[in-house]
């Protein structure tokens, strides 16, 4: 038997697994239910385990026996682990039952998929040529949870630093169920955050010339935003910037004291980024300057782009060819303007990030929920081909390892 047809025989138990930790989501670093449950599917494995610091990570080393004697290769497959602050909205029996948490971007499909390649690894400890690191990772949703872990020493868990490290993400649109999709070079964009308070004098909104109005100043800044993009950015560099809240005043005849905005700014690149930075806050303060008032900018790094190495991208597309059906694998035509922090590992060693359609059955890719929304939905049918693409993965990578090391 294949590990896709071993794979198979667990998919009710992958699903059960799924749908136990879509019922019981947390957010950000501190995820106790999550980590414990985990342990608990893990639990009898022949596996080196190390909780975090920081978080309620859990790295997991099995230790290969096919490998020479001395210091082995090793790889690292991760999963993320942690839910959004969303109100679930999707009807399914086995929603959220937490009020105002969901798991709407499938992160408890990717934490049940790594557990399913645990479990297949562990049944061929004796075949690989090296060791797996496992990264059961909290804290993906904006809280730099694969930072905490890079710095906590998941890379080099296993002894030797870790040669590749490969990724899967599910999405609820775009793909149906079973396709994969990935590229080499920049895959996911970076994402910074910009926020903006202006200071202005407050008085009666019939006399604005008595007062400093900041709400005048700010909707020129989110006018402006645009313009820097479609001005000052290489149009075969792309960048986004969009602003996601913008508050100011109680009363329409009320001229405010203060008014703030919140952007998210996307990049490709680390020349855009730079760009950026220093582009952004220059033009907030020439405005704030040219209206009078008063205004403190931050420009805030969140994560880099998402690079995937050419090589082990290469090597994962002939790895899915090899192990689903001709069709299943593709390379997407461009990035997509979403981040990961996925890409703090791919920073320090090469590896892949991958896309799986998880559109479940007699849904439109095009105009299905996507990622993020409260009536996200995830086809259950892809855990298996999910376990056994990551446990083949890591598979043929440390029989590869093996073989450059000795050529």
């Amino acid at each position: 038997m294949t590990l896709l047809d071993d794979a198979s025989t667990m998919a009710d138990e992958l699903t059960r697994l799924r749908r136990d930790l879509h019922r019981e989501p947390e957010i950000g670093l501190r995820l106790p239910r999550t980590q414990e449950r985990v342990l608990r599917e893990l639990d009898g494995l022949p596996l080196e385990i190390s909780l975090g610091d920081s978080t309620t990570s859990v790295t997991a080393v099995l230790r290969g026996t096919a490998g020479a004697k001395g210091a082995s290769p090793a790889v690292l497959l991760r999963g993320d682990m942690d839910a959004l602050p969303v109100q679930e909205a999707s009807g399914l029996p086995f929603a959220s039952r937490v009020e105002g948490a969901m798991h709407a971007c499938g992160h408890d499909l990717h934490t049940t998929m790594l557990v399913g390649a645990a479990r297949l690894l562990a049944e061929e400890q004796h075949r690989l040529a090296g060791d797996v690191v496992l990264m059961f990772q909290p804290g993906e949703e904006g809280w730099d949870g694969a930072a905490h872990m890079v710095r906590e020493g998941v890379l080099d868990a296993a002894g030797p630093r870790v040669e590749a490290a490969f990724g899967l993400h599910v999405f609820s649109a775009l793909e149906r169920a079973g396709q994969f999709r990935t590229k080499p070079g920049p895959m996911l964009a970076a994402s910074d955050g910009l926020v903006v308070e202006v200071h202005g004098a407050g008085g009666h909104g019939s006399a604005p010339h008595l007062a400093r109005d900041p709400v005048t100043a700010i909707a020129e800044m989110v006018t402006a935003l645009q313009t820097v993009v479609t001005r000052q950015v290489d149009i075969f560099d792309p960048a986004v910037v969009t602003v996601g809240a913008l508050r100011a005043g109680t009363r329409r005849n009320v001229i405010p004291e203060t008014a703030s905005l919140e952007a998210t700014v996307r990049t490709f690149s680390e020349r855009t980024r730079d760009q950026l930075a220093a582009a952004l806050p220059r033009l907030i303060e020439g405005i704030a300057h040219a209206h009078g008032v008063e205004v403190e900018v931050r420009y805030e790094p969140e994560y880099p782009v998402t690079i995937n190495d050419v090589d082990e991208t290469a090597f994962a597309a002939e790895t899915i060819t090899e192990v689903f059906d001709e069709g299943r694998g593709a390379q997407m035509t461009h990035p997509l303007g979403g981040s990961e922090d996925f890409s703090r590992v791919l920073d320090e060693v090469p590896g892949t990030f991958i896309g799986l359609g998880a559109v479940p059955d007699g849904r439109d890719p095009a105009t299905a929920p996507y990622n993020h929304s409260p009536h996200a939905v995830f086809d259950d049918s892809v855990l298996p081909d999910g376990a056994a693409l990551l446990a083949e993965l890591a598979t043929r990578r440390l029989s590869t390892a093996t073989t450059r090391s000795t050529s």
